[in-house]
């Protein structure tokens, strides 16, 4: 497959652009595709589809969270000839009690799974937990260079994983042959919570970072405050649930196991990307 471009949706977000980047430095020809990639591919625009898979072998797709357009499209692949998938899923798939799911979104990833396995196509699933560059590219970075991250995530902890380790089990699944028919769970080594994440980007980056506990309640008013629509302001207080309660403070295997190696620490995460300027001002 490999004279074949592989097709990477979402090729601008925090795992699709490291896929994308690793492919390459493969000396493999990549399609990288997002409504403002290299190619422009919007998940809503079912006419920007067959531009997208035309001569393509293997996929990487990244799905719009709240819908379920993952099964139209699969379909759409097969047509195509695409023959592998590797599908970004994510944890608490199995557990009913795992969010507040208004949105839709654990609905949808429930779907796409099932539209993978039941496509016919070699397949692999990756169901990552919270990324550790949400502290330096998502949720939390605006709070940490500001030197202080308030949430209403209490003592939770996550076992964060690095988003090069998404990348790296992605990129094994969409080029070596021994991972059709996984799903792999991903985490790093061990939980960590906020505040000895905190901790230890303040050690990384040689200033003081706090973290500050918020209730619920507090969290919300702040956000709207800053003019959210309180609606928006308590769906992300939903999304911070999990944490809060520690629904992915577990440890998994699925780097050991789709690499032969452990995944890197949130130490090693903190250093590298402060090393990188990652946290500059």
């Amino acid at each position: 497959m490999s004279e074949h471009p592989i097709l990477v949706t979402g090729a601008t977000g925090k795992s699709g652009r490291r896929v994308v980047s690793r492919l390459r430095a493969l000396g493999l020809p990549v399609r990288a595709a997002a409504r403002n990639g290299e190619h422009v591919f919007d998940w809503t625009d079912r006419g920007t589809w067959d531009a997208a898979l035309e001569g393509v072998r293997a996929v990487y797709i990244v799905q719009l969270d709240g819908t379920k357009l993952v099964r139209p499209f699969i379909e759409r692949a097969v047509r195509h000839g695409v023959r592998r998938i590797v599908l970004a899923s994510g944890r608490g798939i199995d557990d009913p009690d795992y969010a507040n799911d208004s949105g839709g979104v654990l609905e949808g990833l429930v779907d796409s799974e099932a539209a993978v396995r039941e496509s016919g196509l070699e397949w692999t699933i990756s169901r990552p937990g919270w990324f550790a560059q949400n502290f330096s590219e998502g949720f939390f970075a605006d709070g940490i260079r500001a030197g202080e991250l308030r949430l209403p995530a209490g003592d939770g902890a996550a076992g964060f994983v690095d988003a090069e380790d998404i990348a790296a089990v992605v990129v094994a699944a969409l080029t070596e042959d021994g991972h059709t028919g996984r799903t792999y769970e991903l985490s790093g080594p061990r939980a960590v919570t906020l505040t000895e994440a905190v901790a230890t980007i303040s050690e990384a980056v040689g200033r003081e970072i706090r973290y500050v506990p918020l209730s619920v309640g507090e969290y919300v008013a702040e956000l709207v405050r800053q003019g959210w629509p309180r609606a928006d302001a308590e769906g992300f207080a939903d999304v911070i649930e999990p944490l809060r309660e520690g629904r992915d403070a577990y440890v998994s295997d699925g780097v050991q196991r789709a690499l032969g190696r452990p995944p890197r620490t949130f130490a090693e995460f903190a250093a590298s990307t402060a090393a990188a300027g990652g946290w500059s001002a």
